[in-house]
């Protein structure tokens, strides 16, 4: 029977790629984001798109109750939305930091908690978190952003386990740094933010590496392809993690290496 995914963000960047992957492979596909016009080349891959403000509880609702109507479930939900609030966390205003977890933590646990219903009635559901490596390790400029994500590998842990009786499968995935808008977006963010506080020359310094960076990093398509292979797993992986070797590297290290051992680390890439 064809399965119904609902993936957020799918305006551009991993949420488009997985949309056009997964509608390809024969699913019906929902993409969701806050700027409709920005979908209107999924409709060519037989995705319906559908405007969402996962900051928004009747935005959340509504979208959720045109796609329960339609297509009956919502059979995978793969929560991609998000952004990275760069800055010094002294620097960055509360009400931001608040709106960066509304959006990263909140608004992805709040789809979950709308799903689930029918999931645990059809006893088949496929919750997908879409974190990243800075869910694991944390860097410097980044600590609002971190929070989110760290938080996030948390909620998806404990949901793993309390839905498994229900035949729902709860699979975190982990990209490294992937071509996306947000990432040309928080870096400029975080010049305005800390680049004339008491921050500067480590911001300075900060925005130099992801400047670099830029030039080599990893497509989306890569991510999408976890994505898919996660959901089509008979016992899925509790996690995916990206393929470059950097992002690999770093997960490793922090396994292996002490907290002071791994401050040094980042530190001594930062010069």
């Amino acid at each position: 029977m064809r399965k119904t995914v609902l993936v957020t963000g799918a305006s551009a960047g991993i949420g488009k790629a997985t949309a056009i992957l997964l509608a390809q492979a024969g699913y019906k596909v929902y993409g969701a984001a806050r700027r409709i016009e920005k979908m209107q080349e999924l409709e060519a891959y037989g995705i319906s798109a559908i405007m969402l403000d996962i900051t928004k509880e009747e935005s959340i609702e509504k979208g959720i109750n045109r796609i329960l109507e339609e297509a009956g479930s919502i059979d995978i939900l793969i929560n991609n939305a998000g952004f990275g609030l760069e800055g010094a966390i002294e620097d960055i205003a509360i009400a931001d930091a608040r709106y960066q977890l509304e959006v990263n933590v909140f608004g992805a646990m709040r789809l979950a908690q709308l799903v689930l219903p029918k999931m645990r009635e059809n006893h088949y559901g496929k919750i997908v978190n879409i974190s990243s490596i800075g869910g694991k390790i944390a860097f410097p400029l980044g600590g609002w952003y971190h929070a989110s994500k760290f938080a996030l590998e948390a909620l998806s842990d404990s949901l793993r386990l309390e839905v498994k009786e229900f035949g729902i499968d709860v699979i975190v995935v982990e990209p490294g740094a992937t071509q996306s808008e947000w990432g040309a977006i928080a870096t400029d963010h975080l010049m305005k933010i800390s680049g004339h506080t008491a921050y500067k020359e480590l911001t300075a310094k900060t925005h130099q590496i992801f400047t670099k960076l830029s030039d080599n990093i990893a497509a989306p398509i890569g991510i999408a392809q976890l994505v898919k292979k996660g959901i089509e797993a008979r016992k899925p992986k509790t996690r995916y993690a990206a393929k470059d070797m950097n992002a690999r590297a770093l997960l490793t290290l922090r396994k292996i290496l002490s907290d002071r051992l791994m401050d040094r680390l980042i530190m001594s890439q930062i010069k």
